[in-house]
Protein backbone atom coordinates (compact mmCIF):
# COMPACT_ATOMS: atom_id res chain seq x y z
CA UNK A 1 0.00 0.00 0.00
CA UNK A 2 1.32 3.62 -1.08
CA UNK A 3 -0.15 6.82 0.33
CA UNK A 4 0.51 10.51 -0.72
CA UNK A 5 -1.01 13.79 0.16
CA UNK A 6 -0.94 16.99 -2.36
CA UNK A 7 -2.48 20.60 -1.63
CA UNK A 8 -5.14 22.33 -3.25
CA UNK A 9 -7.77 24.52 -2.92
CA UNK A 10 -11.72 25.34 -3.20
CA UNK A 11 -13.08 28.71 -3.16
CA UNK A 12 -16.07 29.03 -0.92
CA UNK A 13 -18.14 32.11 -2.00
CA UNK A 14 -15.38 34.27 -2.40
CA UNK A 15 -12.99 32.96 -0.27
CA UNK A 16 -10.74 29.74 -0.88
CA UNK A 17 -10.17 26.96 1.68
CA UNK A 18 -7.20 24.72 1.67
CA UNK A 19 -7.96 21.15 0.78
CA UNK A 20 -5.88 17.42 1.36
CA UNK A 21 -6.28 15.44 -2.07
CA UNK A 22 -5.43 12.39 -0.17
CA UNK A 23 -3.90 9.28 -2.59
CA UNK A 24 -4.03 5.56 -1.93
CA UNK A 25 -3.08 2.46 -3.86
CA UNK A 26 -3.91 -0.77 -2.46
CA UNK A 27 -3.88 -4.52 -3.55
CA UNK A 28 -6.89 -5.42 -5.57
CA UNK A 29 -8.92 -5.19 -8.59
CA UNK A 30 -8.25 -2.26 -10.64
CA UNK A 31 -10.57 0.12 -9.30
CA UNK A 32 -10.63 4.30 -9.25
CA UNK A 33 -12.67 6.63 -6.26
CA UNK A 34 -13.28 9.81 -5.57
CA UNK A 35 -14.62 10.74 -2.00
CA UNK A 36 -15.29 13.95 -0.45
CA UNK A 37 -18.18 14.96 -1.86
CA UNK A 38 -17.10 15.91 -5.35
CA UNK A 39 -19.17 17.35 -8.16
CA UNK A 40 -20.21 16.00 -11.54
CA UNK A 41 -17.63 17.81 -12.97
CA UNK A 42 -14.72 16.26 -10.31
CA UNK A 43 -16.36 12.89 -10.54
CA UNK A 44 -15.46 12.78 -14.30
CA UNK A 45 -11.71 13.59 -13.76
CA UNK A 46 -11.03 10.14 -13.07
CA UNK A 47 -10.99 9.94 -16.89
CA UNK A 48 -8.96 12.90 -17.48
CA UNK A 49 -6.62 12.06 -14.88
CA UNK A 50 -6.34 8.43 -16.28
CA UNK A 51 -5.88 9.77 -19.95
CA UNK A 52 -3.05 12.57 -19.17
CA UNK A 53 -0.88 10.13 -17.32
CA UNK A 54 -0.74 7.48 -19.87
CA UNK A 55 -0.33 10.61 -22.42
CA UNK A 56 2.63 11.92 -20.65
CA UNK A 57 4.51 8.62 -21.00
CA UNK A 58 3.63 7.14 -17.34
CA UNK A 59 1.77 3.57 -16.85
CA UNK A 60 -1.39 4.47 -15.01
CA UNK A 61 -1.25 2.16 -12.11
CA UNK A 62 -3.70 -1.03 -12.23
CA UNK A 63 -4.56 -1.11 -8.85
CA UNK A 64 -7.15 -0.03 -6.08
CA UNK A 65 -6.91 3.62 -5.95
CA UNK A 66 -8.83 6.17 -3.44
CA UNK A 67 -8.52 9.69 -4.09
CA UNK A 68 -9.96 11.51 -0.86
CA UNK A 69 -10.86 14.95 -0.58
CA UNK A 70 -10.71 16.45 3.04
CA UNK A 71 -12.25 17.97 4.72
CA UNK A 72 -14.89 15.38 3.65
CA UNK A 73 -18.16 17.51 5.07
CA UNK A 74 -17.06 20.50 1.84
CA UNK A 75 -18.30 20.18 -1.02
CA UNK A 76 -15.98 20.36 -4.07
CA UNK A 77 -16.75 21.45 -7.73
CA UNK A 78 -14.44 21.75 -10.70
CA UNK A 79 -12.26 20.62 -12.36
CA UNK A 80 -9.41 22.32 -10.65
CA UNK A 81 -8.70 19.03 -8.78
CA UNK A 82 -6.85 17.35 -11.44
CA UNK A 83 -3.35 18.43 -11.50
CA UNK A 84 -3.13 17.57 -7.73
CA UNK A 85 -4.97 14.10 -8.48
CA UNK A 86 -2.47 13.55 -10.99
CA UNK A 87 0.87 14.40 -9.36
CA UNK A 88 -0.81 12.02 -5.71
CA UNK A 89 -1.33 9.23 -8.14
CA UNK A 90 2.38 9.31 -9.80
CA UNK A 91 3.77 9.95 -6.26
CA UNK A 92 1.93 7.04 -4.64
CA UNK A 93 2.94 4.65 -7.23
CA UNK A 94 6.70 5.87 -6.83
CA UNK A 95 6.89 7.27 -10.20
CA UNK A 96 7.69 10.97 -8.84
CA UNK A 97 9.11 11.84 -6.05
CA UNK A 98 8.37 15.08 -4.07
CA UNK A 99 7.83 16.52 -0.98
CA UNK A 100 5.11 19.34 -1.40
CA UNK A 101 4.24 20.31 2.29
CA UNK A 102 4.66 23.74 1.28
CA UNK A 103 3.29 23.69 -1.86
CA UNK A 104 -0.27 23.97 -3.84
CA UNK A 105 -1.27 22.72 -7.07
CA UNK A 106 -4.26 24.46 -8.60
CA UNK A 107 -5.16 23.45 -12.56
CA UNK A 108 -7.47 21.02 -15.37
CA UNK A 109 -6.08 18.69 -17.24
CA UNK A 110 -6.53 18.31 -20.70
CA UNK A 111 -6.70 14.27 -21.96
CA UNK A 112 -2.64 15.08 -23.68
CA UNK A 113 -1.42 16.10 -20.02
CA UNK A 114 -1.82 19.92 -20.93
CA UNK A 115 -2.78 21.94 -17.41
CA UNK A 116 -5.54 24.31 -18.51
CA UNK A 117 -6.81 27.52 -16.85
CA UNK A 118 -8.93 27.21 -13.35
CA UNK A 119 -11.39 29.47 -12.18
CA UNK A 120 -11.07 31.66 -8.53
CA UNK A 121 -7.43 31.51 -8.80
CA UNK A 122 -6.86 34.86 -7.11
CA UNK A 123 -8.94 33.97 -4.04
CA UNK A 124 -6.65 30.28 -3.88
CA UNK A 125 -3.13 31.91 -4.23
CA UNK A 126 -4.47 34.42 -1.26
CA UNK A 127 -5.44 31.82 0.92
CA UNK A 128 -2.09 29.44 0.39
CA UNK A 129 -0.35 32.68 2.08
CA UNK A 130 -2.59 33.03 4.51
CA UNK A 131 -1.82 29.22 5.71
CA UNK A 132 1.89 29.87 5.04
CA UNK A 133 2.18 28.29 1.76
CA UNK A 134 5.80 28.85 -0.04
CA UNK A 135 4.96 27.98 -3.50
CA UNK A 136 1.53 27.91 -6.03
CA UNK A 137 2.10 25.64 -9.16
CA UNK A 138 -0.94 27.02 -11.62
CA UNK A 139 -1.54 26.96 -15.44
CA UNK A 140 0.56 29.60 -17.11
CA UNK A 141 -2.04 31.38 -17.87
CA UNK A 142 -3.60 32.10 -14.64
CA UNK A 143 -0.03 32.85 -13.60
CA UNK A 144 -0.18 36.90 -14.28
CA UNK A 145 -3.49 36.66 -12.14
CA UNK A 146 -1.81 34.54 -9.27
CA UNK A 147 1.17 36.52 -9.41
CA UNK A 148 -1.03 39.67 -8.20
CA UNK A 149 -0.84 38.29 -4.15
CA UNK A 150 2.60 39.12 -3.11
CA UNK A 151 5.08 36.72 -1.13
CA UNK A 152 4.14 33.57 -2.87
CA UNK A 153 6.11 31.58 -5.37
CA UNK A 154 4.08 31.40 -8.62
CA UNK A 155 5.23 28.20 -10.75
CA UNK A 156 3.77 28.59 -13.98
CA UNK A 157 3.15 24.85 -15.22
CA UNK A 158 2.08 24.06 -19.02
CA UNK A 159 1.70 20.15 -18.69
CA UNK A 160 1.72 17.12 -16.31
CA UNK A 161 4.56 15.90 -17.52
CA UNK A 162 6.86 19.23 -16.97
CA UNK A 163 5.33 19.23 -13.29
CA UNK A 164 6.82 15.61 -12.82
CA UNK A 165 10.53 16.80 -14.00
CA UNK A 166 10.26 19.84 -12.40
CA UNK A 167 9.66 17.62 -8.91
CA UNK A 168 12.55 15.60 -10.14
CA UNK A 169 15.00 18.36 -11.16
CA UNK A 170 15.30 17.39 -14.37
CA UNK A 171 13.58 20.72 -15.88
CA UNK A 172 13.63 23.38 -13.16
CA UNK A 173 10.80 25.48 -14.51
CA UNK A 174 11.54 29.16 -13.43
CA UNK A 175 9.17 31.16 -11.13
CA UNK A 176 7.00 33.84 -12.79
CA UNK A 177 7.88 37.39 -12.74
CA UNK A 178 5.56 39.98 -11.58
CA UNK A 179 5.46 42.80 -13.08
CA UNK A 180 6.46 46.14 -10.53
CA UNK A 181 3.91 48.08 -9.63
CA UNK A 182 1.85 46.19 -11.98
CA UNK A 183 -1.69 47.37 -9.92
CA UNK A 184 -1.40 51.12 -9.53
CA UNK A 185 -0.84 51.87 -13.19
CA UNK A 186 -3.18 54.52 -14.68
CA UNK A 187 -5.75 53.16 -17.49
CA UNK A 188 -6.93 53.80 -20.45
CA UNK A 189 -10.62 54.47 -20.38
CA UNK A 190 -12.11 52.51 -23.59
CA UNK A 191 -16.06 53.39 -22.98
CA UNK A 192 -18.18 56.31 -23.71
CA UNK A 193 -16.26 59.59 -22.43
CA UNK A 194 -18.09 62.02 -20.58
CA UNK A 195 -16.63 65.05 -22.21
CA UNK A 196 -18.49 63.76 -25.89
CA UNK A 197 -21.73 64.45 -24.38
CA UNK A 198 -23.08 67.38 -25.64
CA UNK A 199 -25.99 69.18 -24.13
CA UNK A 200 -28.00 68.08 -21.32
CA UNK A 201 -25.83 70.61 -18.83
CA UNK A 202 -27.91 70.13 -15.91
CA UNK A 203 -28.15 66.47 -15.91
CA UNK A 204 -24.38 66.70 -16.41
CA UNK A 205 -23.91 68.64 -13.20
CA UNK A 206 -25.97 66.27 -11.33
CA UNK A 207 -24.50 63.22 -12.37
CA UNK A 208 -21.21 64.96 -11.60
CA UNK A 209 -22.23 65.95 -8.29
CA UNK A 210 -23.58 62.12 -7.51
CA UNK A 211 -20.16 60.90 -9.01
CA UNK A 212 -18.61 63.09 -6.31
CA UNK A 213 -20.58 61.54 -3.61
CA UNK A 214 -21.52 58.04 -4.66
CA UNK A 215 -24.98 58.80 -5.09
CA UNK A 216 -28.23 57.43 -6.58
CA UNK A 217 -29.50 59.03 -9.77
CA UNK A 218 -33.03 58.24 -11.35
CA UNK A 219 -33.04 60.05 -14.57
CA UNK A 220 -36.63 60.35 -16.51
CA UNK A 221 -37.24 61.51 -19.81
CA UNK A 222 -38.88 61.27 -23.24
CA UNK A 223 -36.84 58.66 -25.23
CA UNK A 224 -33.93 59.73 -27.32
CA UNK A 225 -33.19 62.61 -24.37
CA UNK A 226 -29.62 60.96 -23.69
CA UNK A 227 -30.56 58.83 -20.58
CA UNK A 228 -28.30 55.95 -21.98
CA UNK A 229 -25.88 57.45 -23.35
CA UNK A 230 -25.45 59.52 -19.87
CA UNK A 231 -25.47 56.69 -17.74
CA UNK A 232 -23.13 54.65 -19.70
CA UNK A 233 -20.39 58.14 -19.81
CA UNK A 234 -20.74 58.18 -15.95
CA UNK A 235 -17.73 55.98 -14.96
CA UNK A 236 -15.25 57.99 -16.99
CA UNK A 237 -15.67 61.05 -14.51
CA UNK A 238 -14.95 58.46 -11.71
CA UNK A 239 -11.90 58.10 -9.97
CA UNK A 240 -9.44 55.28 -10.93
CA UNK A 241 -9.30 52.39 -8.27
CA UNK A 242 -6.84 51.45 -5.53
CA UNK A 243 -4.89 48.53 -5.41
CA UNK A 244 -6.88 47.29 -2.87
CA UNK A 245 -10.05 47.82 -4.91
CA UNK A 246 -9.18 46.59 -8.15
CA UNK A 247 -7.96 43.56 -6.11
CA UNK A 248 -11.58 42.96 -4.73
CA UNK A 249 -12.85 43.30 -8.04
CA UNK A 250 -10.85 40.86 -9.76
CA UNK A 251 -11.58 38.51 -7.18
CA UNK A 252 -14.99 38.73 -7.81
CA UNK A 253 -14.61 38.27 -11.97
CA UNK A 254 -12.32 35.37 -10.94
CA UNK A 255 -14.53 33.60 -8.81
CA UNK A 256 -17.60 34.21 -11.46
CA UNK A 257 -14.85 32.91 -14.65
CA UNK A 258 -15.69 36.41 -16.32
CA UNK A 259 -11.65 37.53 -15.89
CA UNK A 260 -10.31 37.81 -19.56
CA UNK A 261 -7.37 35.96 -20.17
CA UNK A 262 -5.28 39.42 -20.94
CA UNK A 263 -6.54 41.22 -18.40
CA UNK A 264 -5.45 39.61 -14.79
CA UNK A 265 -6.20 42.47 -13.20
CA UNK A 266 -9.25 44.72 -13.75
CA UNK A 267 -8.54 48.92 -13.16
CA UNK A 268 -11.25 50.46 -15.37
CA UNK A 269 -14.62 50.32 -13.12
CA UNK A 270 -17.02 48.16 -13.31
CA UNK A 271 -20.45 48.93 -15.14
CA UNK A 272 -23.24 46.35 -15.98
CA UNK A 273 -26.41 47.32 -17.22
CA UNK A 274 -28.50 43.76 -17.03
CA UNK A 275 -31.75 43.71 -18.99
CA UNK A 276 -34.77 44.30 -17.30
CA UNK A 277 -36.03 40.19 -17.78
CA UNK A 278 -33.54 39.80 -15.04
CA UNK A 279 -34.01 37.33 -12.61
CA UNK A 280 -34.01 38.39 -8.54
CA UNK A 281 -31.04 35.38 -8.14
CA UNK A 282 -29.23 36.73 -11.72
CA UNK A 283 -29.05 40.48 -9.89
CA UNK A 284 -28.50 39.77 -6.32
CA UNK A 285 -26.63 36.21 -7.12
CA UNK A 286 -27.81 32.55 -5.75
CA UNK A 287 -27.81 29.28 -7.19
CA UNK A 288 -27.39 25.66 -5.27
CA UNK A 289 -23.45 27.20 -5.16
CA UNK A 290 -23.93 30.79 -4.80
CA UNK A 291 -22.18 33.12 -7.60
CA UNK A 292 -22.06 36.74 -7.26
CA UNK A 293 -25.16 38.40 -9.16
CA UNK A 294 -24.78 41.59 -11.07
CA UNK A 295 -24.99 43.52 -8.15
CA UNK A 296 -21.86 41.59 -7.11
CA UNK A 297 -20.20 42.02 -10.20
CA UNK A 298 -20.95 46.06 -10.31
CA UNK A 299 -18.48 46.54 -6.87
CA UNK A 300 -16.96 49.65 -7.11
CA UNK A 301 -18.75 50.55 -10.12
CA UNK A 302 -22.20 51.44 -11.38
CA UNK A 303 -25.41 49.26 -11.91
CA UNK A 304 -27.32 50.69 -14.78
CA UNK A 305 -31.09 49.89 -14.69
CA UNK A 306 -32.41 50.98 -18.03
CA UNK A 307 -36.37 51.17 -18.09
CA UNK A 308 -36.70 50.70 -14.20
CA UNK A 309 -40.69 50.12 -14.61
CA UNK A 310 -40.39 47.27 -16.83
CA UNK A 311 -38.37 45.33 -13.90
CA UNK A 312 -40.43 43.02 -11.93
CA UNK A 313 -41.31 44.14 -8.44
CA UNK A 314 -39.54 41.26 -6.69
CA UNK A 315 -36.34 42.39 -8.12
CA UNK A 316 -36.39 46.11 -7.15
CA UNK A 317 -37.89 44.77 -3.92
CA UNK A 318 -33.65 42.60 -3.57
CA UNK A 319 -32.12 45.92 -4.04
CA UNK A 320 -33.35 47.42 -0.58
CA UNK A 321 -30.80 45.36 1.68
CA UNK A 322 -27.87 45.82 -0.65
CA UNK A 323 -28.39 49.56 -1.29
CA UNK A 324 -28.46 50.16 2.41
CA UNK A 325 -25.32 47.91 3.62
CA UNK A 326 -23.57 47.59 0.85
CA UNK A 327 -23.13 44.06 0.90
CA UNK A 328 -25.36 40.68 0.11
CA UNK A 329 -25.90 37.56 2.76
CA UNK A 330 -26.97 34.46 0.84
CA UNK A 331 -28.29 31.82 2.56
CA UNK A 332 -28.58 28.17 1.71
CA UNK A 333 -28.91 25.04 3.45
CA UNK A 334 -24.96 24.05 2.70
CA UNK A 335 -23.93 27.75 3.26
CA UNK A 336 -24.38 30.97 4.11
CA UNK A 337 -22.19 33.45 1.68
CA UNK A 338 -21.91 36.93 1.97
CA UNK A 339 -20.67 39.22 -1.28
CA UNK A 340 -19.51 42.35 -1.17
CA UNK A 341 -22.00 44.93 -2.86
CA UNK A 342 -20.78 48.85 -2.98
CA UNK A 343 -22.33 50.00 -6.12
CA UNK A 344 -23.29 53.34 -7.73
CA UNK A 345 -27.03 52.57 -8.66
CA UNK A 346 -28.41 54.66 -11.96
CA UNK A 347 -31.57 54.41 -13.52
CA UNK A 348 -33.29 55.64 -16.13
CA UNK A 349 -37.50 55.61 -17.23
CA UNK A 350 -39.99 57.26 -19.94
CA UNK A 351 -42.20 59.91 -17.74
CA UNK A 352 -44.91 57.08 -19.44
CA UNK A 353 -45.15 53.70 -20.24
CA UNK A 354 -45.99 55.20 -23.83
CA UNK A 355 -42.91 56.92 -24.16
CA UNK A 356 -44.57 60.67 -24.02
Amino acid sequence: MALATVRSCAVVGLDGELVDVEVDIARGMPHFTIVGLPDAALTESKERVRSAIQNSGFPFPKQRITVNLAPADLRKEGPAYDLPIAIGILIASQQAIAELGGAVLIGELALDGAVRHAQGVLPMVGLAKDHGMETVYLPAADAPEGALIDGVRIVPVRSLGQVVRHLSGDEVIDDYVRCPNGAVQRHLWHGTDFGEVRGQEHVKRALEVAASGGHNVLMTGPPGAGKTLLARALPSILPDMTPAESLDVTKIYSVSGMLPAETPLIRQRPFRAPHHTISHAGLVGGGRKPRPGEISLSHRGVLFLDELPEFSLQVLEVLRQPVEDRVVTIARAQSTVTFPANFMLIAAMNPCPRGY
